[in-house]
């Protein structure tokens, strides 16, 4: 029995250069004496001797390597070396099909080896396995949590400064949890007046800056919808908001308030 190993997509003429320079373009790979592992990737079978029929340049011996993430062949005796290097998740298994990559093998037992361990790591879940990337161990120098600071980001924008200030008020969540911790709100406003026009925006998101321009001051902010309601209900609170945020963008005596809601649902919801 002949097991194909077939990538996706690799079967379309106008792929064919393509699929090439990738499967040619791994000198340094080839270098090392075993397949590159990724931090908690590990070997579950290899096999020497193995011929990779590659319907660009014919017949090559190599090693045949399969991990718990890819399936990698290699040969070191050409020039350039040939390494091919697939990650187990854009394999399918074929059989007799002329068009499709090629494996063949001296040894019966390897075949079935190689065979059994493309299958089973190829479809995790069938067989009881997780998944590679809950695996991967990698230790990255950087705490990803820590990556992005909104206190260096604001004051990468020039924040605070005589009209705007950062406010700590929601550093705990509670006054608006689908709010970021740090806000950026007009300098005079407090902290009891942010919480009178929070009532008054759905959901509690009041209007907060997200980009100031660094010459002319003008600035996004963002918000949610104001709770008008059938009884056109105002805010006297959230009036004086607005005004606060047009008369911190000195140079402009207009504010531009833009709906992204659907036309639908911003007419249900006044």
């Amino acid at each position: 029995m002949e097991t194909v190993v077939q990538i996706s997509g690799s079967v379309l003429s106008d792929n064919a250069s393509r699929e090439y320079r990738a499967l040619r373009d791994g000198n340094k790979l080839a270098q090392m004496e075993e397949a590159p592992l990724f931090p908690g990737e590990s070997i579950k079978a290899m096999a020497k001797d193995v011929v990779y029929i590659c319907p660009f340049i014919g017949a090559i011996s190599g090693t045949l390597t399969v991990t718990d993430y890819k399936m990698y062949f290699k040969n070191v005796e050409r020039d350039p070396h040939f390494v091919l290097d697939v990650p187990l998740g854009v394999i399918n298994i074929f059989r007799q099909d002329m068009r499709n990559l090629r494996l063949a093998y001296k040894q019966e037992e390897q075949r079935l080896e190689i065979f059994q361990n493309l299958i089973t790591r190829a479809f995790p879940l069938s067989h009881g396995l997780p998944f590679f990337a809950f695996t991967y161990k990698e230790k990255f120098p950087t705490n990803g949590w820590k990556v992005y600071d909104p206190v260096a980001e604001y004051k990468r924008q020039g924040l605070p400064n005589e009209s705007w200030k950062i406010s700590k008020i929601n550093s705990m969540y509670e006054f608006c949890d689908t709010y970021p911790a740090v806000l950026v709100v007009p300098t005079s406003v407090k902290d009891e007046d942010l919480s009178r026009v929070a009532a008054f925006r759905a959901k509690g998101r009041v209007p907060v800056l997200s980009w100031i321009h660094p010459e002319s001051q003008a600035t996004l902010t963002r918000c949610g919808q104001p709770l008008i309601g059938p009884n056109d209900k105002q805010c006297k609170e959230d009036e004086k908001y607005l005004q606060t945020i047009m008369d911190a963008n000195a140079q402009s005596h207009k504010l531009f308030i833009f709906d992204a809601r659907q036309n639908s649902v911003a007419d249900t919801n006044k």
